[in-house]
């Protein structure tokens, strides 16, 4: 992981609440984990949620997002507020509209899962904040029109896979998208 993103991500947003490397499977059971501890103690409020805007579930086994609002209404004091979400190296294989739902978001992790359908990133479009993404090392990545189709559906992006979005690739990414680049193979 970018030391340089992880430290932004920490100033921006508090310490993450960390269920990193726990062996969650099931995001309905998760909140029985305790979170890894940081560098920084995070703080609680008086009910014992966390003051936090970023979670960590990367590095498990999660194949479903349907339960995800069960861990950031469990764990953090300001569950709508969650604006960095770390669900890499996980089985993923849809981006759920769960996601959708989060409406503060503004960093989402997904690389190193198993998304293999290139049009259901367009479900992200409607989350008004978010300005970095990645998606390497899923499927959808060897389709020759990913970056393309990533930076058309999701316009405001400032950072694509730990690399800045350019200005370039935005005009070409509308340009594609004008020459109807949508209508090309979703799925490999």
């Amino acid at each position: 992981m970018d030391v340089s993103v992880s430290v932004t991500g920490v100033n921006m947003y508090g310490a993450p609440v960390d269920l990193s490397f726990k062996h969650i499977s099931s995001l309905a059971d998760c909140w029985k984990e305790e979170p890894n501890s940081g560098l920084r103690p995070i703080k609680r409020n008086s009910e014992m949620k966390y003051l936090s805007r970023s979670l960590r579930l990367n590095n498990n086994n999660i194949t479903d997002l349907c339960d995800l609002q069960r861990p950031v209404s469990h764990f953090l004091a300001e569950p709508s507020q969650l604006a960095w979400l770390d669900l890499a190296f996980n089985k993923i294989s849809h981006i759920d509209e769960v996601l959708c739902e989060l409406r503060e978001l503004r960093v989402l992790y997904l690389h190193g899962n198993s998304i293999c359908i290139l049009s259901e990133v367009d479900r992200l479009g409607v989350l008004p904040h978010l300005h970095t993404v990645t998606l390497h090392g899923n499927v959808i990545e060897t389709n020759k029109a990913y970056r393309n189709r990533v930076i058309s559906a999701l316009p405001q992006l400032k950072t694509m896979d730990f690399s800045a979005v350019t200005h370039q690739e935005r005009l070409l990414a509308k340009i594609w998208h004008h020459k109807g680049g949508r209508s090309g193979k979703e799925t490999l």
